[in-house]
């Protein structure tokens, strides 16, 4: 039976859409989506226990309920495409095809992690995946992203670049400067727009007059459209007819995939800032939940398919921790200043 949403939630998020399969989207990938979006969310339920155990260090910021952003966007990708992240990047690692035991090992400060442990969960890169890395300083992804869209333009390599961000950094002057410049030169990236509605502590009424931020878009003469950013299918249609208006030499766009932040800012965060019972019910719009229901109703999957894969992604998020916590090396101080210059030039 599908789930109902309540008549409160759907006044508020007006922007919502019921799933639909976009025709001709075949069994194997509609469950591929599942499978993604479900190993995000072990995997920062996980990162979260674990840090509550004192067994991984430093901030971690969950990626809960904004799964079908990042799995939706990839699913529209091509390999050799590109992404730039932010602070809450993990869903967009693992969504590109990242390893999740390579992840885990970052985490936990191991020599085997993507970064050899130097950059912990806010700063991974996968750039053999097209990952270009994470960022911890809000907007800073933006000309990363249109460097790396300018690359592909003047190599003609006809790659495109996908740029994560969150509404709180659409009001630096980076995030501006970045757009304009990628519509004037007509460059092949697409900003996609993660709006949960709160910076932090901050409302994004209190520091946005439009709130509609997608509108933004039509200053700079491209275009911009906002999704239900629960609904995985949504995002994935939107963002393939950006990918391919932007290989046809069209130039950027904005898309604003609109959802709320239901749990706190990071793992730590008790949310005093705001009233939990309003967010409650928003829970009902929970991208996986969604999704294994639809799967089920359109007999897409039986639930036994569904519950082992729900199994295996369980099996596969503990071989990670497994491999992390026991299998991985602390790195030595004869690496501390590796990696720090792309040439392999240090520091004497």
């Amino acid at each position: 039976m599908s789930i109902k949403i309540d008549k409160e939630v759907l006044e508020k998020f007006t922007c919502y859409t019921p799933l639909k399969a976009p025709e001709g989207m075949k069994k194997e990938e509609q469950m591929k989506l599942f499978y993604r979006m479900k190993l995000i969310r072990e995997f920062d339920t996980t990162v979260k226990d674990l840090w509550m155990e004192n067994k991984i260090y430093g901030l971690a910021h969950s990626y809960v309920a904004a799964e079908a952003i990042a799995v939706g966007t990839c699913f529209a990708l091509k390999p050799d495409d590109a992404i730039t992240s932010t602070h809450r990047g993990h869903g967009h690692v693992i969504a590109k095809g990242g390893d999740v035991k390579k992840m885990m090992a970052e985490l936990f400060g191991k020599y085997e992690g993507y970064n050899h442990g130097k950059g912990g969960s806010m700063h991974i890169a996968d750039v053999p995946h097209g990952m270009l890395g994470a960022t911890g300083i809000v907007g800073s992804g933006m000309p990363l992203a249109v460097g790396s869209a300018l690359a592909a333009d003047r190599l003609g390599t006809g790659n495109v670049t996908i740029c994560f961000h969150g509404d709180g950094g659409t009001n630096q002057g980076v995030w501006h400067e970045s757009i304009n410049m990628a519509a004037a030169w007509n460059l092949p990236v697409i900003f996609v727009l993660e709006n949960n509605q709160m910076a932090i502590g901050t409302e994004l009424k209190s520091v946005s007059k439009e709130v509609e931020l997608y509108k933004r878009a039509a200053g700079y003469g491209i275009p911009g459209v906002q999704v239900d950013g629960f609904n995985v299918f949504a995002v994935y249609k939107a963002v393939k007819k950006a990918v391919d208006r932007a290989r046809n030499g069209e130039g950027p766009s904005l898309i604003e995939a609109k959802f709320l932040r239901l749990l706190g800012h990071f793992v730590a965060d008790d949310q005093w800032y705001r009233d939990l019972k309003a967010v409650e019910p928003f829970w009902k719009l929970d991208p996986i939940s969604r999704m294994k229901d639809y799967l089920l109703e359109n007999k897409i999957a039986a639930a036994k398919e569904i519950e082992r894969v729900e199994k295996d992604i369980t099996k596969e998020i503990l071989d990670a921790v497994n491999y992390a916590a026991n299998e991985c090396t602390e790195p030595s101080v004869e690496t501390l200043y590796d990696n720090i210059y792309a040439d392999g030039e240090i520091i004497k």
